[in-house]
Formats: C-alpha cells, sequence, structure tokens
C-alpha cells in the first residue's frame, strides 16, 4: 500500500536506502529492535578488524587492553551525558544492576520497590538481593496510561520508613513508556531512600540519558538504539560510595579505583566497548542523532496507525495504546483478548510468528492483556509494515480463535 502519507524508506548520506547499511536477512520483516539491536555493516567490519588484531598478536592485545577500553570509555560517556570518570562499559543492563546489588548491604526487614512495569531480569535482581539479608521486594503498580503526576504520587504513598532502594525504568521495556525518574529520584532522596535508574532504552533515544535520569546509579544498553555490537552497555555513578562497586570479574584491575578497575575484565571480548563509539558515530556521521529520532518516530507512528486499524475490529480496549509520555521508536498496540496474557504466553506467541511466517516482533503482557510492541529503527520501512499485516495478523487471528474473520488485505 502506497498512500501519500506513507513515508518513504529513510535516507543516510551514503545510502539511499538505510536498510542497506544493515547486514539483515532480507527474507525476514524485522519489527523488533528494542530487543536485542541491530548493528550496521560498517561496525560489524570495524568489530572485526579488531578481533583479527587481537588474534595476531594476543600478548600485544590483552595486556593494552585497559587503555583501549579506557579511550572507548572518554568517546562514549558523553553520548549519554556523563563524564568518563563516572562511567564504566559492562557487558548488558542487567549486569550493571547486579554489580550494583552487589554493593549494596541490607538489613532483616528492608524494602525494596519496583514497579509491575520493571524488567524481568532486573527485579530478579532484586529478589536476590533482598533474599540476602532477610529484606523485602514490593512491587508499586502503575497504570499504564498513569500520567507522569500519578507516578510521582504512586511512589509517595508506597515509601515507607523501610524503604531502602527504589528500582524503575527510564523507559520500560514491556510497556513502551517513559516515567519521570529524575522526579521519582528527586523524592527518594528527600526521604532518605536511594535510586538505581534501568535506562536500559534510553541511549540515542534520550539524549543525554544518563545526566537527565537522576538517581544514585543509572545504566543502559549501548547495543540497543546505538547499534553497538551486543554486549555493550554503560553503568553512571557519581554516588559517594561508588568505591564498594566492583566489575563481575575480579581481575588484574581490581587494585584500581573506580572506575578504571572496570576497564579490564580478564579475557573477555572487548571488542564489543571498543567497536561502541564507532556505532555512535556512524548514525551521527550517517543523518545525525536529532534528525534520526524524528524520523523513526514518523517512521513508527505511521505502523502504529497500520497495525492498529487492522487489529482494532477484534478487541473491545482501543488497540493503539494511547500512553501519556511514549518514546521516539516503540508503540504499543492491543492484542485480541485471548493472547498475550502471560508474559510466558507473549514471549511463545513470538517465536510461533517468526517461525511460521518469518516476521520478527516483540509480545509483552501487562496486567493481563496481551500487546505487541513494535519497535522500528533507521532501517525499518513503512513495507515493514504492510507485511505484517499481511503475514502476521491472519495468524495473530487464527491463533485467537477468531475463525471468522475476512483475510486481512492491504489495497
Amino acid at each position: 500500500m502506497t498512500t501519500a502519507t506513507t513515508p518513504p524508506p529513510i535516507r543516510l548520506k551514503s545510502f539511499e536506502r538505510a536498510r542497506d547499511a544493515w547486514p539483515l536477512d532480507p527474507e525476514v520483516i524485522h519489527l523488533n529492535h528494542g530487543s536485542f539491536g541491530a548493528v550496521p555493516a560498517a561496525v560489524v567490519a570495524h568489530q572485526d578488524a579488531l578481533r583479527r588484531r587481537a588474534d595476531l598478536s594476543p600478548v600485544e592485545w590483552f595486556p593494552r587492553i585497559a587503555e583501549r577500553v579506557h579511550e572507548a570509555r572518554e568517546h562514549t560517556a558523553p553520548f549519554v551525558g556523563a563524564r568518563p570518570a563516572d562511567a564504566v562499559f559492562v557487558p548488558n543492563a542487567s549486569a550493571a544492576a547486579t554489580v550494583v546489588y552487589n554493593s549494596l548491604v541490607l538489613s532483616v526487614g528492608d524494602e525494596i520497590l519496583v514497579t509491575d512495569h520493571g524488567y524481568g531480569a532486573v527485579t530478579m535482581g532484586a529478589e536476590r538481593l533482598a533474599r540476602r539479608f532477610g529484606a523485602m521486594v514490593r512491587v508499586v503498580r502503575l497504570p499504564l496510561l498513569a500520567d507522569d503526576d500519578e507516578v510521582v504520587q504512586r511512589f509517595d504513598d508506597a515509601i515507607s520508613p523501610a524503604t531502602r532502594l527504589i528500582v524503575v525504568d527510564q523507559i520500560t521495556s514491556a510497556t513502551a513508556r517513559r516515567f519521570p525518574t529524575h522526579r521519582i529520584a528527586e523524592l527518594a532522596t528527600a526521604r532518605g531512600v536511594r535510586t538505581l535508574v534501568d535506562g536500559a532504552h534510553a541511549p540515542g533515544l534520550v539524549p543525554d540519558a544518563a545526566a537527565v535520569a537522576g538517581g544514585d546509579w543509572w545504566f543502559g544498553n549501548m547495543h540497543k538504539w546505538p547499534c553497538a555490537p551486543r554486549g555493550s552497555a554503560m553503568l553512571v555513578t557519581t554516588a559517594t560510595d561508588r568505591q564498594d562497586l566492583w566489575p563481575l570479574i575480579d581481575s588484574w584491575g581490581a587494585p584500581e579505583p573506580y572506575p578504571a578497575r572496570f576497564d579490564t575484565q580478564g579475557t573477555i571480548d572487548a571488542t564489543t566497548y571498543l567497536s561502541t563509539p564507532a556505532s555512535i558515530g556512524f548514525i551521527e556521521e550517517e543523518i545525525g542523532w536529532e534528525t534520526a529520532r524524528e524520523a523513526i518516530s514518523t517512521m513508527a507512528d505511521h505502523g502504529a496507525r497500520l497495525i492498529a486499524d487492522a487489529l482494532q475490529p477484534y478487541t473491545d480496549a482501543e488497540a493503539l495504546a494511547p500512553l501519556p509520555t511514549p518514546v521516539a521508536s516503540m508503540r504499543l498496540i492491543r492484542l485480541p483478548d485471548a493472547l498475550g496474557r502471560s508474559r510466558e504466553q507473549a514471549d511463545d506467541l513470538r517465536m510461533q510468528l517468526i517461525d511460521a511466517v518469518g516476521v520478527e516482533t516483540a509480545f509483552t503482557s501487562f496486567e493481563g492483556a496481551g500487546y505487541f510492541r513494535l519497535s522500528a529503527h533507521l532501517y525499518t520501512e513503512a513495507s515493514d509494515f504492510e507485511a505484517f499485516v499481511e503475514r502476521c495478523v491472519p495468524e495473530i487471528l487464527r491463533r485467537a480463535g477468531i475463525r471468522s474473520a475476512s483475510p486481512v488485505h492491504l489495497a
């Protein structure tokens, strides 16, 4: 389907179609950048060259790895609005949360506040921390359509004399919305509570993400929207006790203070970190980050409306969730009522559809309802959404037990 309002493929400085800059399988429709990202071919080549260099002379490579990671940190930290002296590389967001949890000491009866929008692995880490000390985790329930004032008020109501830590998302994975973390952190500080901000999706989508997040600690994935190789994330803190933070691997950097002790972690493949400045620079040079966010948002809006229109007849709720604080790249679309009622069902549906029709998707569950979480990037094109409607919607309806529906076609 082509109309006057259909956005054309996004163009880059060196590519007529941005899609040509990514080595993605052309037989697969890619509508789930948010889960694992996608690396531009130029960055893949850059990382491959670094790996070849390491393999050609490992005794030259590994003793100097701290210098190279330090240099990459110097270039990457400003992208998230941080000083290099406050930032370290970690393999992913969950690793960053684990580093922070490992530094904390709680008492019996203390509590950690999380939300019902939180990322499962990060919440599970909080639960493990609580078990170590006989503390407890309490869930702050936030309605999907709660505005910022209501979100802050619910945290204000939830904080108790036992509260020691708040864990809250800057951008939620399951529900594709933004939370007012800076206001929550200010409230927490005033009540003597510390805040860990999960900014896994924020780098690239939120300018100066770490700087605007607030909180005692912030972390974000560089392998999502900045398109770095997988296994690259940053942890940022200015907390006075940051010398209690240690990398997950004890290595020869252990005698160094934070952040230098994180620059050496045995024989891990640090080319993920070293390639991160190249991925940030690729998008900046090819289109510019501000323009990229605008272009992705326009494309996501178009696709969300197209898919929501196709699914609206089969749900009693508003198909396109009217989130009060949306983000540039992700949209939330309601599924027919029989689907995605739990996280397990949603994850299973994702794998069913890639196997059945060759479309990479993300389905999520919130408060017993299933959603398609659309996530776009520069390589996403309007034809991808049309393919979703034509390939996936009939399969979704079939799996929902809607057998009388007419086939979905685009004129």
